[in-house]
């Protein structure tokens, strides 16, 4: 059973840094595709990045852009999601998400499996 397990959240002042990551129990290549999500007390999940294995294209959210990197290692079967100049509004549960097809990267029924998130605090 595929098994992802999200890591790194923490509590930052504004302007921070902070890198999560997102464990794999399966091979990368197991995946079309692999995203970033984030939902805040309130609000609804929303996408913040995703990452297409084959092609290698990176997709973000405006609200992230220029700001978070998505990035994968193969190897370490691990995704990562690395979050500069952090505000506020990015305090969220970010949750890890895979797909094996994945076709529209934005849709959270794109994704097949789930990790239970790891929370970010902006403050």
């Amino acid at each position: 059973q595929v098994q992802l397990v999200e890591s790194g959240g923490a509590s930052v002042q504004p302007g921070g840094s902070l890198r999560l990551s997102c464990s794999s129990s399966e091979p990368l290549d197991t995946y079309n595709a692999m995203a970033w999500f984030r939902q805040a007390a309130g609000k609804e999940r929303e996408v913040v990045a995703s990452i297409y294995r084959r092609v290698l294209n990176t997709y973000y959210s405006d609200s992230v852009k220029g700001r978070f990197t998505i990035s994968q290692d193969n190897a370490e079967r691990t995704l990562y999601l690395q979050m500069n100049s952090l505000k506020p509004e990015d305090s969220a549960i970010y949750y890890c998400a895979a797909g094996r097809i994945a076709l529209d990267w934005r849709k959270g029924s794109s994704y097949n499996y789930w990790g239970r998130g790891t929370q970010v605090t902006v403050s």
